[in-house]
């Protein structure tokens, strides 16, 4: 027996992308009714369906966010539930290909209509049942790797501000790090950005391994709003029944944030500080929490792109991510940050799975370049400077050059070689403070 759609045509209202749609009283109790999340299409006289998600379900109607927008619409529109929240789907078939933000393939090859879907948006794996994580996942960032390691099962930002190589980083990371599936989710991007990530993926020759997601500036707004659920959503699966290590890449935050004040300005809800919602925090913490190390299975690694308004670190966006995340990478000047950088499960990976000195030349390399600055700014004010002095001076420059710069790439093992010929060029092994067994074991014997 076939069962005819039921078309709901009584619109309340339309303010902004958000329509109310009226429901009779018989669908309170229909347990095939509407649901908050479910997805529906919307439609009037001829032209084309369109979709829309539920965002709130009320005493007897549903407001629905129209991701297309609700432009040439009115209140002779019909609307007809899906039933189903949005899916998006999986199989390896979608490795190497590029989806919008509705979950359509955009890259002109073959159609997955056939193919597995799964939904969206589903809850986070119990922190009881994860596993410690143990792994280091190698990005070939002498900034990363030798001074804040990037671990299995972390969440971590970039915070960025406008004009800042985040796009380049984010992609070398992508390329570079030794995972083995990358998802990418690109929220806002234009489309010289997306473009420059493709062909990024594509010339490294690992597009094979990258799934993206991508909301261009000229895609409806709303549809940023499911672009990291599809991401994480497509992640968690790979790692929990393909077994794979997966690195999500998510840019930016920031434009995911500003949507959701978007419809939450259009359901009339209150708004908190500088715009955003009281529940920001929590729409954060709901897609950062699905990091985890899956036992038995594989692992899903967050890495995002967060920018800061005016370089502003305590917007309402980067104040809440740091308090959700395990650490931050500070974007300025063209470099990561040694200062403001932190990674907070280093120390799970520092010395057990990398060599002996890693902890070491870490935290020399940072104590002289501490000092290196100290002497620039002597400098600057025309202090007289020792001769200690202008060892730091020699030690700052090549550390930024061989560091610091984000051209340079290079193995951990090979940094940390570089990082002991760094400091022999400047200092003798005394002035490191190191352990003597490790000066023996590691400082160049022909250091000048």
């Amino acid at each position: 027996m076939s069962v005819v759609p039921i078309r709901y045509d009584r619109v309340l209202s339309i303010i902004g992308d958000v329509m109310r749609v009226a429901l009779p009283a018989q669908t309170r109790d229909d347990p095939a009714g509407p649901r908050f999340g479910d997805l529906a299409l919307v439609q009037e006289g001829g032209s084309g369906p369109r979709l829309a998600q539920v965002v709130k379900i009320a005493e007897g109607e549903a407001s629905l966010q129209v991701f297309p927008g609700t432009r040439g619409l009115s209140t002779r529109a019909q609307t007809q539930f899906l039933g189903h929240a949005p899916r998006v789907p999986f199989s390896p078939n979608i490795l190497g290909r590029v989806f919008s933000g509705a979950g359509s393939v955009v890259d002109g090859g073959p159609e997955l209509g056939q193919e597995p879907e799964v939904e969206i948006a589903g809850p986070s794996a119990n922190p009881a049942r994860r596993a410690l994580a143990s792994r280091m996942i190698r990005t070939d960032v002498p900034m990363i790797d030798v001074f804040n390691c990037l671990v299995e099962s972390q969440k971590i930002p970039i915070f960025s501000t406008s004009g800042e190589p985040h796009d380049t980083l984010l992609a070398r990371i992508g390329i570079q790090a030794d995972a083995d599936v990358v998802v990418f989710g690109g929220l806002g991007l234009t489309f010289d950005e997306y473009w420059r990530y493709r062909t990024a993926f594509e010339d490294a020759g690992v597009f094979g391994r990258t799934i993206m997601f991508v909301n261009q500036a000229s895609d409806p707004v709303l549809e940023r709003l499911l672009v990291p659920d599809m991401a994480l959503a497509v992640a968690e699966k790979f790692a929990t029944e393909e077994k794979k290590r997966v690195l999500v890449l998510l840019t930016d935050m920031t434009a995911f944030a500003d949507a959701l004040k978007e419809v939450g300005i259009a359901l009339d809800r209150v708004p908190s500080n500088r715009g955003y919602l009281g529940d920001l925090y929590s729409q954060l913490a709901r897609r950062y929490e699905k990091a985890a190390v899956f036992p038995g299975a594989g692992s899903v690694t967050i890495l995002s792109v967060t920018t800061m308004p005016g370089g502003d670190v305590t917007h309402p966006v980067p104040d809440n991510t740091g308090y959700i995340t395990e650490g931050q990478f500070y974007l300025r000047g063209g470099r990561i940050d040694p200062f403001g950088s932190l990674s907070r499960l280093k120390q799970h990976v520092i010395g057990k799975e990398t060599r002996d000195d890693h902890s070491a030349v870490m935290n020399t390399m940072i104590r002289l370049y501490s000092g290196a600055r100290d002497a620039q700014r002597k400098q600057a004010m025309a202090f007289e400077l020792s001769d200690l002095d202008h060892r730091s001076l020699k030690f700052g420059e090549l550390f930024e050059a061989r560091f610091m710069d984000l051209a340079v790439s290079m193995p951990l093992d090979e940094a940390l070689d570089l990082g002991w010929k760094t400091m022999a060029e400047c200092f003798p092994p005394e002035e490191l403070l190191v352990r003597q067994a490790l000066v023996d074991k590691y400082y160049p014997a022909e250091a000048p």
